[in-house]
């Protein structure tokens, strides 16, 4: 019996030299984690904390504070990891990042960090819906440009920022009604002059085609909407266009002239001004028809006309 006592006092001592010396190698690794972690190398401080988890979850309640500790140490390094992705401008990586670290932190139990993981997939998706909207547009992917930002607006309605770059992709699609809804978006909230000259163009745009398809009295009304958006020559040399097609000419005059108030340097500014001479003389105007053939004496293209139409004057 002496020797059975001793074989068993022998078993519990190698067992309590076995789980010191396991608890020491758990919290070696621990401790390695933390400075790999102070050094910024994130990476390799993780497989410390999860290696040290893995020991001190084989030792039961002796390894219970540590355990924790550990489960604390990789949701927070977890957390730094997806931070270092955001901060990099790898949205997507830093959305998948901070969703891994959710999960883990909701298996540990650590609210906190799934709370701030949480937040920050947010924040990330937005960037990346952005980032991948502002790519596309720029490669003229206008469909994916008008997902991206679309999805930005369902998650933030106020994004002015989103909404002006979704009314440029559908503007660039073609797709007025929906462009003019998007820029009303932005300039209600904060983009009013961006919006404002994004408008205008989508009404230049509605003239031009109203223009090809000869629907004379559609491009003057859309030039008007242009103009009330932001006033621009363009417009004023759409609607002359189209006066001069429905015969008004004295309408087409006043536009024209508008034209080149706000344009003075326009490449056409020698056939604008000989066509308004034209026009000043066939409405029986004399002197504005010399006024005006009178400053394309010395253009090349429309010199030797005007200087005959003025012997005939």
């Amino acid at each position: 019996m002496k020797k059975i006592f001793l074989f068993f006092a022998a078993v519990v001592m190698t067992a309590g030299a076995l789980s010191a010396q396991d608890i020491n190698q758990a919290t070696e690794s621990y401790n390695n984690g933390a400075m790999e972690l102070q050094m910024g190398n994130n990476g390799a401080a993780l497989e410390y904390f999860q290696s040290a988890l893995t020991m001190g979850e084989a030792l039961g309640e002796e390894g219970a504070d540590l355990v924790a500790n550990c489960k604390k140490a990789i949701c927070s390094t977890n957390l730094a990891m997806a931070k270092d992705l955001y901060n990099a401008k790898d949205f997507a990586g830093a959305v998948a990042a901070f969703q891994k670290t959710k999960e883990i932190a909701e298996g540990y139990g650590e609210a906190e960090i799934a709370a701030d993981a949480a937040e920050l997939i947010g924040q990330a998706n937005l960037l990346k819906l952005n980032t991948e909207g502002q790519a596309a547009l720029k490669a003229k992917d206008y469909a994916t440009a008008i997902t991206c930002f679309t999805q930005v607006l369902e998650i933030e309605p106020d994004n002015a920022n989103a909404a002006l770059q979704l009314g440029q992709a559908y503007m660039r699609a073609k797709k007025y009604d929906e462009s003019l809804a998007a820029l009303e978006v932005a300039k209600a909230n904060g983009q009013e002059t961006n919006a404002a000259k994004l408008i205008s163009q989508v009404y230049i745009q509605k003239a031009q085609a109203a223009s090809k398809a000869k629907k004379y009295q559609d491009v003057i009304d859309f030039a008007a909407k242009s103009n009330e958006a932001l006033e621009n020559g363009n417009a004023y040399k759409l609607t002359a266009s189209a006066y001069q097609q429905l015969g008004k000419n004295a309408e087409c005059i006043a536009a024209y002239e508008k034209y080149l108030e706000l344009t003075p340097k326009a490449k056409d500014k020698g056939g604008v001004n000989f066509t308004i001479a034209a026009l000043y003389q066939q409405a029986g105007d004399k002197a504005k028809a010399k006024e005006y053939y009178e400053k394309v004496v010395n253009d090349p293209q429309y010199g030797a006309s005007a200087q005959e139409q003025l012997k005939t004057l």
